[in-house]
């Protein structure tokens, strides 16, 4: 499963979405994910992305691939941290959005 964090944008072909912390976290927990992109900001009052961030840290919850979209510069960088200062051998964490072609590749096994 590849899984999206996001409370406002379109959910990208392959992906499953969580509108909120508490959903990404359950879906880490329930399922084995092959890419995981969150967002920080997620609505007014709501837990944020570094509080997913903390608990994939806490309960050891790590994707093969771990993306970061947000457009929050600070929030990114504050979940960049905490992920790369925990991070376990073979993950792969990028503080970036997943690349177009990467998109692309998943969205054509989509179709298949």
């Amino acid at each position: 499963m590849n899984l999206y964090m996001d409370d406002y944008r379109r959910c990208p072909p392959g992906f499953t979405l969580a509108r909120d912390a508490e959903e990404c976290l359950l879906l880490l927990r329930e399922y084995k994910v092959e890419i995981l992109s969150l967002d920080y900001d997620l609505g007014p009052g709501e837990p944020t992305g570094l509080e997913v961030a903390a608990g994939m840290v806490r309960e050891r919850l790590f994707p093969e691939q771990i993306y970061l979209h947000s457009s929050s510069l600070s929030g990114r960088r504050q979940m960049y941290e905490m992920l790369y200062d925990n991070l376990p051998e073979g993950v792969q964490l990028c503080n970036h959005p997943v690349p177009p072609e990467l998109l692309s590749s998943i969205e054509g096994r989509e179709r298949r």
